[in-house]
């Protein structure tokens, strides 16, 4: 039995195999949630939600999938004839991606988008909540500011969200000032998955506004085209390259 710290690989891995699979999301003030789990990460295009679908429209050409998962949004690319780049942190979860059928995936970090060479992408998809995986304010504008210089000229990235304030729940509105005591942004939250016996490392993962989104934008040489909205939490948006 494997105890290693990829339990966001396992479930991942699990479920594929036809294993049970859930994902435990514990955050560092001790709050424990089971989130939407696997199959989130398999869905096929026709039971995307709405706003997914609007926004990934928008994709063409050279696509790099962030936070690829289980390969959804690179094999349904693939299918409409994208040349896609997926990666993701998680050995097994590339594995997963591989089995699956994407051409192009690889093990490598959100960070270390900055070993790609000039117009590399015509497009940056950051589905599943994964505009998150910038972690912070100042590593969203490093993050933004790396993918501009690696991007096409009239590159877009399209990326998903959830606005942390459209809660009532006390226990998330204890962590908003708990954050903001401590200088961090209220959504910006420190989290790791649990999967069985494995449990992954802390990291940083930030939810935004839409109004934060566009701040955060501000002197990354990005813009916002559109938001689309869920009606609850989650919302897409399709952000420009400016020139």
């Amino acid at each position: 039995m494997r105890h290693d710290n990829d339990a966001y690989g396992q479930l991942i891995l699990a479920y594929l195999e036809g294993k049970p699979s859930y994902e435990v999301i514990e955050r560092d003030d001790g709050f424990v949630a089971l989130s939407g789990g696997a199959p989130n990460y398999f869905a096929e295009y026709k039971s995307w939600p709405a706003w997914q679908k609007r926004a990934i429209k928008f994709a063409r050409g050279k696509v790099l999938d962030v936070g690829a998962g289980g390969g959804r949004v690179s094999l349904y690319l693939q299918k409409r004839g994208c040349k896609v780049t997926a990666i993701d942190n998680s050995p097994r979860a590339i594995q997963v991606c591989r089995k699956r059928g994407v051409k192009d995936a690889r093990v490598f970090s959100i960070l270390e988008v900055g070993k790609f060479g000039p117009n590399a992408f015509d497009t940056v998809v950051m589905y599943g909540n994964n505009f998150g995986l910038f972690g912070s304010r100042a590593g969203a504008k490093t993050l933004l500011k790396k993918l501009h210089a690696r991007t096409a000229p009239n590159a877009t990235i399209i990326v998903e969200s959830n606005d942390p304030y459209k809660t009532t729940d006390p226990a998330h509105l204890a962590y908003h000032r708990r954050n903001r005591k401590r200088g961090r942004m209220p959504g910006q939250l420190r989290i790791r998955a649990r999967f069985r016996f494995s449990i992954g490392d802390w990291f940083d993962y930030l939810m935004v506004s839409k109004k934060e989104m566009q701040e955060i934008l501000k002197g990354t040489g990005w813009k916002v085209k559109e938001f689309f909205d869920s009606g609850k939490t989650a919302y897409t948006a399709v952000i420009l390259k400016e020139t």
